[in-house]
């Protein structure tokens, strides 16, 4: 694999939370991948990024108000056909059932572990990178 540019977008309403997803997936979460991150604070803000952006991954905070990421995953996985990863970060593991319903392809569990972050964001920024080389 290249050394190619990554685009993750980062949701929360926090920024603080969003400080900490970006230090703990890191501007190269393997050695062959670089990310570069966008953040949106609102489901609106995550939509615009969708328009403005090839997104290759999202990291959502399942704890944000008021649109959750688990939701915003769902919504997005239904309205787009080009619908990128996505990766959600909960408080409580039990809440993996609600995420694997809203077809999310990880999650992370609060605190952020960065050795679990990165090897989880590069397997799937690997996993899709090799499905559009595929289409």
């Amino acid at each position: 694999m290249s050394d190619r540019l990554y685009t993750v977008l980062l949701y929360s309403d926090d920024p603080q939370v969003r400080d900490r997803m970006r230090l703990a997936v890191g501007t190269r979460p393997a050695a062959d991948l670089r990310v570069e991150f966008v953040d949106a604070a609102s489901y609106a803000e995550c939509i615009r990024l969708f328009d403005d952006y090839e997104i290759h991954l999202m990291v959502l905070d399942g704890e944000a108000t008021p649109a959750g990421g688990i939701g915003i995953a769902r919504q997005v996985k239904d309205d787009r056909a080009d619908a990128p990863p996505t990766c959600v970060v909960i408080a409580r593991a039990a809440d993996r059932w609600l995420a694997a319903y809203a077809e999310v392809d990880a999650t992370l569990v609060h605190p952020l572990d960065p050795v679990t972050t990165g090897a989880t964001v590069a397997e799937l920024l690997r996993r899709h990178a090799g499905a559009d080389q595929a289409a």
